[in-house]
């Protein structure tokens, strides 16, 4: 098996290459820009391994993803790069279009051609995996679950340029019979997350004493994905999953953001005492604009048709999470240089 990982140096994507590089054993070619959220010491375990290549290329630049597929001739295709970070989609929507849109046209494009001068043989057993999220859906009220045929009605200008990126993936379906799969996955959290997101930066700002910012009255509702469950799902999607279909990749545990600030406070104070309960670093700020209310994913189709399960609830997954980030400074203290979890996403009143 030979996988072409597009966005394998970011938080899911180098989860998913450490996947299928050590336990796998698959021959693997990571396809990065390397923009803020790109971090190849996220690779350290698998950067001297002789099935792992790695190529610094933009996926919107048609000429080197066409010698890319040229030179490595994947089998498969599981395409992750993104701009992923709402609050940085309010005040620079460019780049989520430039990416998320134009670059995964380009991709199905070059995978089309590549996927047309194929034998039979190889043909058949080529697949095309668009990676996306549940943002496509919009915001749940308190009750229900999104379900693959929910239909998308995005808030943010990251999740509508993702729900663009889907449309295309499913059309190039259609259309030119490419085999695609798609998979819409809730929150993930774990090992190598940027800390702009709220888990990470929570986290590390309790450890430092700082401000914990919670959004508004920290009422929204996401569900909570450890990493590593979502790349064997992933894994399992782009083998088994039928053609031209969307899974929906949900952890069935369910937070609102108050209560994950507080869980990781807790876990912290028992792990690391301080002279005051973390909790009490706790701030409430001005809430995001257009903050969708809840998410929550219906898992039905993947868990019956393909036996996935998630292993990790919540709270195992959180403890995981944060003993890592105590362990692993070495990773995270150079990104706190760059960005030291300063507010994004802030619209000006006259902007708004």
């Amino acid at each position: 098996m030979r996988v072409l990982v597009t966005g394998g140096a970011g938080f899911i994507g180098s989860a998913l290459v450490r996947h299928l590089v050590l336990e796998k054993g698959y021959d693997v070619l990571n396809v990065d820009v390397l923009t803020y959220a790109g971090n190849l010491a996220s690779l350290r375990s698998v950067e001297d391994k002789p099935n792992y290549r790695f190529l610094r290329a933009d996926i919107s630049d048609a000429g080197a993803m066409a010698r890319a597929f040229s030179d490595f001739a994947p089998t498969r295709v599981m395409h992750l790069a993104a701009e992923s970070h709402v609050d940085r989609s309010i005040t620079g929507a460019a780049d989520f279009v430039q990416t998320n849109v134009l670059g995964t046209f380009t991709l199905l494009e070059t995978a089309r051609a590549h996927w047309l001068a194929l034998d039979e043989d190889a043909r058949d057993a080529f697949r095309f995996l668009h990676v996306s999220t549940d943002e496509v859906y919009g915001s749940l009220g308190a009750e229900g679950l999104f379900r693959e045929e929910t239909p998308y009605d995005p808030s943010s200008p990251y999740s509508a340029s993702k729900a663009a990126s889907d449309h295309l993936a499913k059309a190039w379906h259609r259309t030119y019979g490419l085999p695609v799969v798609v998979s819409n996955c809730s929150n993930n959290y774990g090992p190598y997350h940027f800390p702009e997101k709220l888990i990470p930066l929570t986290i590390l700002n309790a450890l430092a004493g700082q401000k914990l910012p919670v959004y508004g009255k920290g009422e929204n509702v996401r569900d909570w994905l450890f990493v590593d469950d979502h790349v064997r799902a992933l894994d399992l999607i782009a083998e088994r999953g039928r053609l031209g279909e969307t899974y929906n990749v949900g952890g069935r545990n369910e937070r609102r953001n108050i209560e994950v600030v507080e869980r990781i406070c807790a876990v912290l104070d028992q792990l690391v005492p301080a002279e005051r309960p973390r909790r009490e670093l706790i701030e409430f700020v001005s809430d995001r604009p257009g903050h969708d209310a809840r998410y929550a994913i219906d898992a039905t189709r993947l868990e019956t048709e393909l036996g996935w399960r998630a292993r990790e609830d919540f709270d195992s997954g959180i403890e995981k999470t944060v003993a890592w980030y105590l362990e692993n400074e070495w990773w995270w203290g150079p990104l706190r240089q760059s960005y030291a979890g300063e507010r994004l996403g802030l619209v000006s009143p006259q902007a708004a």
